[in-house]
């Protein structure tokens, strides 16, 4: 007779896990985290008046900022400490709002605990828009 855990048989526990859904838990508050989605290449983000030059705007699991004039940066919404949602851009950095890890316009950190930049995502503008890809 094989082991079992709660009466099941540690085959199935065994293919259950493997088979199980993966999400990552934010240290700090507990709560489930999904991986981030990607936009479909040719998805309008955005339309390019609504990033304002020197400042950005999150939208989903994305990020597009415009450093300076004409010169627009994707990046995924989310803190490489701890992979917390970043949800605004804020005189002009992307602030983290479970640690207080800080970003520029380009992504890179300027205060941590995060050490790693934000991660790129491919964005273009066709059209007055700013599409994924």
């Amino acid at each position: 007779m094989s082991a079992s855990i709660f009466g099941l048989p540690r085959r199935t526990v065994l293919l259950g896990a493997a088979v199980a859904p993966i999400a990552a838990c934010n240290s700090n508050t507990g709560e489930l985290v999904s991986p981030p989605t990607t936009s479909a290449p040719g998805q309008v983000l955005a339309a390019t008046t609504e990033i304002p030059v020197g400042s950005g705007k999150v939208i989903g699991d994305t990020v597009v900022t415009q450093p300076t004039a004409g010169v627009f940066e994707g990046f995924v919404a989310r803190c490489t400490h701890a992979g917390c949602k970043l949800s605004t851009v804020t005189d002009g950095t992307l602030d983290c709002p479970c640690h207080g890890s800080r970003f520029g316009l380009d992504g890179a950190v300027l205060r941590g605990p995060a050490v790693t930049p934000l991660t790129q995502v491919a964005v273009r503008v066709a059209g007055g828009n700013i599409v994924a890809g």
